[in-house]
Order: C-alpha cells, then sequence, then structure tokens
C-alpha cells in the first residue's frame, strides 16, 4: 500500500529443464515484469535438480515415466504422480504436462488435492513431487555387501585353545 493507492507487484514462475532428467524452478516478485522474469531465471538456474526416470512394466527401450508413486506438497495443494504405460502420454493440467516434459517424463498419470487452481502452489507442489523421484533407493542403487565371516568361524583358532 502507498499514498497513491495499490502498490503492484509481479510474481514471476520460471521452469526450465533439458527433456531428459532435470528441471529447475524459480519465484520472484518484483515491481516490474522484466525484473521479475530475471531474478525467475537465475533462481531457476540455481534450483535444477535431477529426476529419476522409470519404467512401467518390463524395462524395455528408454526410461519413459516416474519409477514409483511420489507426492509433492505445497501449500493446500497435494501432486501425486503415477507411473503409466508406454503411450499414455501425460495424464496432466497444462502446466502439468509441461514440467513434466522439460523433465523428461512422456507417460505419467497425476492426482491433486487440495486448491490445485493455486497456480504457484501447484507448480511448486509438482518440481517437489519430481525432485522426490531421487528421494529414496531403490534396489538397482544398493551396494554390494561382502558377507563377512561368523565371528566363531573368524576365530576358531584361538576359541580352540584350552586354557591351562
Amino acid at each position: 500500500q502507498s499514498s497513491a493507492g495499490q502498490r503492484t507487484r509481479f510474481k514471476a514462475f520460471v521452469a526450465l529443464g533439458d527433456n531428459d532428467g532435470h528441471i529447475g524452478l524459480g519465484v520472484k516478485c518484483a515491481s516490474e515484469v522484466a525484473t521479475a522474469i530475471r531474478g525467475a531465471v537465475t533462481a531457476a538456474k540455481l534450483n535444477v535438480a535431477p529426476v529419476r526416470r522409470g519404467y512401467w512394466g518390463r524395462k524395455g527401450g528408454s526410461p519413459h515415466t516416474v519409477p514409483c508413486k511420489v507426492t509433492g506438497k505445497s501449500g493446500s495443494v497435494r501432486v501425486r504422480l503415477i507411473p503409466a504405460p508406454r503411450g499414455t502420454g501425460l495424464v496432466s493440467s497444462p502446466a502439468g504436462k509441461k514440467l513434466m516434459f522439460m523433465a523428461g517424463i512422456s507417460d505419467c498419470y497425476t492426482s491433486t488435492r487440495g486448491h490445485s487452481r493455486t497456480m504457484g502452489n501447484f507448480i511448486k507442489a509438482m518440481y517437489h513431487a519430481l525432485k522426490a523421484t531421487y528421494g529414496y533407493l531403490s534396489p538397482e542403487l544398493w551396494e554390494d555387501q561382502v558377507l563377512q565371516p561368523n565371528p566363531y568361524q573368524e576365530h576358531t583358532d584361538f576359541l580352540a585353545k584350552t586354557v591351562a
């Protein structure tokens, strides 16, 4: 509020991605549109996160969907990404489709809860859901563990000695 009336502020949301497993989201508020966009682009470049992609069913071809069901939350909006079979496409709102396309996901179902018409919170929740694909450890990322021998087996010579 200024002395002459309302003070207008412009909020810019900028998403960027390489269509190959990386997504970034930047938010900036400023009194001029160009300043807000410039700041949001800088913030998006600083917030680039990897997106893990997976398969639905057999592992043929390149990964095309999210590896498992993941959820992201911002404000009251919860976005759930659900793996879909190859050829399904992106079942989402136009903004959600753009974000998933930028992340390199070609088949995915989405489900939202809360007030998803709040575009800012919806986009942030979608970004957090995509970011959450790297938030867990799946079996293909497990390190090989070398089994150690049983302590009784390892120290049998020592244990076999009698105290005399």
